[in-house]
């Protein structure tokens, strides 16, 4: 009688292969020229917690986040983005990476666990569109002194300022989007979860490592440099915090780029202001999460551009796709 399930050959060894995954974005350096300013706008207003002081470096992270930070803000002498930090899915996946990498032509540098605040053995490379990247697996957990009784939550939340919750995207430009697109899909293995798309090319992407319905956007890049950042996002609970947060800006003189409205992409709540440094940082609600393997990424074109950039809201200003750091 045969069985369901055929036992393997003895004479035949086989091997267990990991296939290198980014599996999630950890934490983003962002670079500011005005250290102080920048420090008060990301804890007292945008509610941030500072967990560690390093060299020229303040480690932040939001009341939400399980890790010892979610931002890196550092002193420099312009604004933008130091670099892009993202957890693979299993601890030898890092050199799995650095195969990986190798076989894909791009430089990259290996550092034992340790060498960083807070994180493992850390992979760093250059991406070939001006972009500092890290992969990692290991970090630090944040131990609260006086943690919470909902033991599913990092600390007791408290609301100082917005109370942002946690870091949740990031956006970068790139002269070409397409081939941007391909290469972080090719590469990286990122998932291509919405574009807006003209005939010309893809004028920006929308793509995700992880259920949500993205980790990282990529924008046409007006101006042809290389390396920019369009901005960082972090998440709220509710549209309605949103909308308080709206009115803290206003009370704090935050310059708003645009918003309060909504996009038809990736069905955001958006706020965008500019922070001290220079930087543009989104406040985000909503979004929807993707599950299935088998997902058909949304393609805007022609006339529904419009619509996927402003579902509704006022129209975006032209600061915000001429400006990046």
């Amino acid at each position: 009688m045969s069985t369901a399930t055929e036992s393997r050959p003895s004479n035949v060894e086989y091997v267990e292969v990991t296939t290198p995954r980014v599996h999630n974005l950890h934490h983003v350096e962002v670079l500011t020229p005005k250290p102080d300013e920048s420090l008060d706008f990301f804890t007292r207003v945008l509610g941030l917690h500072e967990t560690h002081r390093e060299g020229q470096s303040v480690y932040l992270r939001g009341a939400g986040e399980w890790a010892r930070y979610s931002t890196k803000l550092t002193e420099a002498g312009a604004p933008g983005l130091g670099h892009m930090a993202w957890q693979v899915a299993e601890p030898d996946q890092v050199q799995g990476w650095a195969r990986r990498l190798k076989e894909a032509g791009v430089e990259h540098k290996f550092e034992d666990g340790g060498t960083r605040f807070a994180q493992g053995e850390t992979l760093s490379f250059t991406g070939p569109f001006g972009h500092r990247t890290e992969l990692f697996y290991d970090f630090e957990r944040y131990e609260d002194p006086n943690p919470s009784a909902l033991l599913s939550q990092p600390m007791k939340f408290p609301t100082p300022g917005i109370g942002a919750r946690r870091l949740d995207h990031l956006n970068i430009t790139a002269a070409n989007v397409d081939e941007a697109r391909d290469w972080y899909s090719d590469v990286l293995g990122f998932k291509l979860r919405e574009a807006a798309r003209t005939p010309e090319g893809d004028i920006g992407v929308w793509m995700s490592v992880t259920s949500q319905v993205h980790d990282l956007a990529i924008m046409r890049d007006g101006m042809g440099e290389r390396g920019r950042l369009h901005h960082i996002a972090y998440y709220l609970d509710t549209p309605e915090t949103l909308l308080r947060a709206a009115d803290t800006f206003v009370e704090e003189g935050t310059p708003i780029d645009a918003g309060p409205g909504k996009h038809g992409l990736t069905q955001a709540f958006f706020i965008y202001v500019f922070e001290p440094g220079g930087n543009r940082v989104e406040l985000f609600s909503g979004g929807y999460p993707i599950h299935g393997p088998d997902w058909k990424p949304i393609i805007w074109d022609g006339a529904a551009i419009e619509k996927a950039i402003v579902w509704y809201g006022g129209q975006l200003p032209d600061t915000f796709f001429n400006i990046a750091t």
